[in-house]
């Protein structure tokens, strides 16, 4: 009789112990999915600042989708977010701490602001997404290979090329693609 009572908690026992297994690697296989998704396809990104209004508002929440630029260059237009470049560095910006602004300009590119207008290659840009005209003044500049002249669309109120320079390709993450909050805002960018 004592056997006929152990086998069923030996039964159990190895039933536990393969359910306990069975879960472990759906943990670990999960995990891995996860870190590959974030890592090499798409991440959610979080906005900070008013820097992108209209398009964009802070605490809007961002799908950076990361692997077209891996097969084509940023295009004029795209929204990307990106790493500080060595300028905002060095003044104090950390690695961690990303970007996001639109594209002005792209290798080879000459980029302008005057009387309150954008040219690209000496023609005005047709900005209907930005909060409001520069205040400012750049002098035509032309954007190095490997480099993107980058802005926000709240012209007055942005960080970007106008006042640090040039962007390095290689510190795009990705392209912000879809906005999933808030819910009454989603939308494709």
């Amino acid at each position: 009789m004592t056997n006929q009572k152990t086998t069923p908690s030996l039964e159990k026992s190895s039933s536990w112990q393969e359910q306990t297994l069975e879960t472990f690697k759906v943990i670990l296989i999960s995990s891995i999915l996860a870190l590959v998704i974030r890592g090499f396809i798409a991440e959610p990104r979080y906005i900070p600042s008013d820097s992108m209004l209209p398009t964009l508002s802070q605490g809007d929440r961002l799908v950076i989708e990361k692997v077209s630029y891996h097969l084509n260059s940023p295009k004029t237009g795209d929204i990307i977010v990106f790493d500080p470049p060595e300028q905002l560095l060095r003044v104090g910006y950390q690695k961690e701490q990303a970007f996001i602004k639109r594209v002005i300009g792209t290798s080879g590119d000459t980029v302008e602001v005057k009387q309150g207008k954008v040219y690209l290659n000496g023609e005005s840009l047709a900005e209907d997404y930005i909060l409001e005209s520069p205040n400012y003044q750049l002098s035509s500049i032309k954007v190095p290979d490997g480099q993107l002249f980058v802005m926000g669309d709240n012209r007055n109120n942005s960080n970007d090329s106008h006042l640090w320079g040039f962007l390095p390709v290689e510190n795009v993450i990705g392209k912000a693609v879809l906005r999933f909050f808030p819910f009454q805002r989603i939308s494709l960018i």
